[in-house]
């Protein structure tokens, strides 16, 4: 079947299964005075808006968004809440990420931190009366070759030595109980996840500020964040405190220009499945899907009984460049549709119903950061690689105790306050990037073999490059 008909970008399925984007909130009307200006409403501004509501009420929070409030990766990316640490927390053990809060014991605070936040998410949610079809199955990583598998073992090893992971391994009989995949070898599986709609958990947190007095002005651009001030093209927002969270669309600062790079991703939902394909498959649980190829798959089952299947389409656009309104390549649309019906076969009775892309930030060493320098009022947060649906909160969170000068245990996490190096300049970033998603398609092409359980050589050297060794 050819995929070139399938309905592509207008931001993402999840904002066409909830009747289209939504109609543009005012934008700036002029120059104004808060106490806190957020630039980005995303989930990391509106949960940092959430909270100073919530800790001082007669604070003014404004927050200035270009579009509408869940344009960017908040509106579109898998619906994973898990308690992923960006980058592993394994970079919190070296202190020279953060000299004054490494080692061990802040490596597992952050791991602890991440858990508990899956459940904040869902409780604030219950609270607020925000339905975002949110139930918690773990995340279930898989294995389908040899080498794949001995990867997911050695993570899986690798778990076992630190607290709060509480990660099962399943043998393939046992997984494939589970969610039947074609052609898995085994599967890993731990409860700190949960599936959720992410344009409905974007949309209700927006909704849920303003209950709280927080205004929104969308369709303003902002140019410049300097101390005291977010410069649009609309007027000039002053306030004490103004609070980068624009994640993906960074580059987009002249400032920031090499402060994080836009990777790319790509997603394919199908048509709603028949029962009968789900009484072969399973996948009761409603966990989140993902496997151990080097460029990999992200998947759920929807409350409507879909598939939303995603991965890297092209990585990266020269110069920084973001997609156009969520539009992807057909040729990531084929691939993509390829991959999701050799895991489940059957698929195929059903068409894809909708294709789109998004932008993750993505810091030179691949750590997620959030900060605030009280000298200035100046605070930012993200980096998060993927794993923002979780990590938002958390950092929403931690920046209100930092605006409100609090310490707490969140201000003291190992992630506050680091800062990575700059990526470097145009071409040499254009021509890594590509390098290292080459050398990683081309690992996974060697695996597929399933000749040797020993990682593909090309994705060793791709690890060099990308900074992950």
């Amino acid at each position: 079947m050819s995929e070139t008909g399938v309905p592509n970008g207008d931001v993402s399925w999840w904002w066409r299964n909830l009747g289209g984007t939504p109609a543009p909130r005012a934008p700036l009307p002029g120059d104004l005075d808060a106490d806190v200006a957020i630039v980005g409403a995303g989930y990391t501004g509106l949960w940092a808006a959430y909270y100073l509501k919530r800790a001082q009420p007669d604070l003014r929070v404004v927050v200035v968004e270009q579009r509408f409030a869940g344009f960017g990766a908040s509106g579109r990316n898998g619906g994973w809440l898990t308690n992923t640490v960006t980058g592993g927390r394994e970079r919190y053990v070296d202190r020279s990420l953060s000299p004054s809060k490494g080692g061990r014991d802040a490596a597992i605070a952050q791991q602890r931190a991440l858990n508990d936040t899956v459940d904040e998410v869902i409780a604030v949610a219950e609270r607020e009366g925000i339905d975002a079809d949110i139930v918690k199955g773990g995340e279930f990583g898989i294995a389908r070759t040899p080498a794949q598998l001995a990867r997911l073992r050695a993570a899986y090893e690798s778990e076992r030595e630190w607290p709060h992971t509480d990660l099962e391994w399943l043998d393939a009989a046992t997984a494939a109980s589970r969610i039947r995949i074609d052609g898995l070898l085994g599967a890993a599986w731990h409860p700190h996840c949960a599936r959720v709609h992410p344009a409905k958990l974007v949309r209700g947190l927006a909704e849920t500020v303003e209950r709280l007095g927080v205004t929104i002005h969308e369709q303003t651009h902002v140019r410049e964040i300097a101390p005291g001030r977010a410069v649009t093209d609309r007027g000039t927002v002053r306030a004490a405190h103004v609070l980068r969270a624009t994640e993906g669309f960074t580059a987009d600062l002249a400032a920031e220009h090499r402060t994080w790079l836009p990777m790319n991703s790509s997603m394919i939902v199908t048509e709603p499945l028949p029962r009968s394909f789900w009484g072969a498959v399973g996948w009761d649980g409603r966990e989140t899907l993902g496997d151990f190829a080097h460029v990999y798959m992200y998947a759920q089952r929807t409350a409507d009984d879909r598939i939303a299947f995603g991965g890297r389409g092209v990585p990266y656009r020269y110069g920084s460049r973001v997609d156009t309104d969520g539009a992807t390549q057909q040729r990531a649309i084929r691939s993509l549709t390829t991959l999701l019906r050799e895991f489940f076969p059957d698929a195929s009775v059903v068409p894809i119903a909708h294709a789109w892309a998004g932008v993750l930030g993505v810091p030179r060493d691949w750590a997620a950061t959030v900060g605030h320098d009280r000298s200035t009022g100046l605070g930012w947060a993200g980096g998060y690689v993927g794993t923002g649906v979780t990590a938002t909160n958390l950092a929403g969170r931690t920046l209100a105790d930092l605006v409100l000068g609090r310490d707490t245990d969140l201000a003291r996490l190992p992630w506050v306050g680091h800062r990575a190096k700059h990526w470097e300049p145009e071409p040499l970033r254009w021509t890594a990037v590509n390098a290292i998603y080459t050398a990683y398609r081309m690992a996974d092409r060697i695996e597929a073999s399933g000749s040797s359980s020993r990682t593909a050589w090309p994705a060793h050297i791709a690890d060099i490059v990308a900074g992950r060794h």
